[in-house]
């Protein structure tokens, strides 16, 4: 008895295995990591959101749940893409300025 030939794949993008340091993606023949600490917006994602992973076109990925679109070098070599959305500093509130006579002593 032989076996069937496997099928086609029907996705070119692939979510394999998720631990606590990021996550594994096949692209066809090719598994890339994708670490957490590289890349933080997967890091509190549900499993759902995380293997809901579409390749939109040669060398893009996007995660349709996440709003979030990759390009497949930027996993490959993030050393060349920093990232440039980071937490917004909380502004101090303001005081209003005194001018230079108020508040300053007689002698």
């Amino acid at each position: 008895m032989t076996s069937a030939r496997p099928g086609k794949r029907t996705s070119a993008a692939e979510v394999t295995n998720v631990s606590r340091w990021g996550f594994w993606l096949l692209l066809g023949e090719r598994e890339l990591f994708v670490s957490f600490e590289q890349f933080p917006w997967f890091r509190d994602v549900s499993i759902g959101q995380l293997v809901d992973v579409k390749m939109t076109r040669a060398g893009h990925l996007h995660w349709p749940q996440l709003d979030v679109d990759l390009a497949v070098e930027s996993i490959e070599h993030p050393e060349r893409y920093p990232l440039v959305s980071k937490a917004a500093p909380r502004v101090a509130e303001r005081r209003p300025r005194r001018s230079r006579t108020q508040g300053t002593r007689e002698r």
